[in-house]
């Protein structure tokens, strides 16, 4: 399956970019980060290595319109963000052939706090998150409901957004939980190697708990 979708959110018409290898056995659906879109260069890198195991499917969407992305407090309302992702989530699983398949979530930025507040409220959907120099901290008490195998992976260089990491960290109550710093990486991961090194260790989480 590769195609193009448009996510209905309310009055927004998301598009959305498809891909399911045959055989696989869980959807990553992508949440990218303030400023971005679905066409992320990090977030696709990340999308193919997953694809290429053949293990995983992944949806990459905008969670806003052209006209919304103007306006800078969109970026940060993680409140409708979180519903978009969900909305994302159930057309996913509406498609022929996807009905019940195992959804993780991998967050940039803002969109791991969005993907943290609609793992904690699709329970039984959502199997696993990884959240890639995410700001989980801007998800407030939706991490103290969050239950499924998580990833927080966050630059060595990046040190604020590590401090917000290790804070959440302590919050979540998931029995599987985990906190890697990525020596020498910024904030984007442009340092050689280290977006490598990422989906890496999303790979090695998904593999473990999503459609296991």
């Amino acid at each position: 399956m590769n195609e193009e979708i448009l996510i209905s959110a309310g009055d927004a018409e998301l598009p959305g970019d498809l891909e399911v290898p045959d055989g696989a056995r869980g959807i990553v659906v992508f949440a990218h980060g303030s400023g971005s879109s679905r066409l992320s260069s990090r977030n696709r890198s990340v999308a193919s290595a997953l694809r290429s195991s053949g293990d995983f499917g992944t949806l990459l969407f905008d969670l806003l319109e052209r006209q919304e992305d103007m306006a800078v407090a969109n970026r940060f309302d993680i409140e409708m963000l979180a519903t978009r992702l969900e909305a994302a989530t159930r057309a996913v699983l509406a498609k022929p052939g996807l009905a019940g398949v195992p959804v993780g979530y991998f967050g940039a930025s803002t969109g791991a706090a969005a993907a943290i507040v609609a793992a904690a409220r699709m329970t039984g959907v959502v199997s696993a998150v990884v959240s890639r120099g995410g700001r989980p901290d801007l998800a407030g008490e939706s991490l103290a409901h969050l239950r499924v195998p998580t990833l927080l992976v966050v630059g060595g260089r990046d040190t604020r957004v590590i401090e917000y990491n290790e804070q959440a960290l302590s919050l979540i109550p998931a029995a599987d939980k985990r906190l890697v710093i990525v020596p020498g990486a910024t904030h984007l991961f442009e340092e050689p190697g280290t977006l490598t090194q990422v989906a890496d260790l999303a790979l090695g989480w998904f593999d473990c708990f999503l459609g296991t």
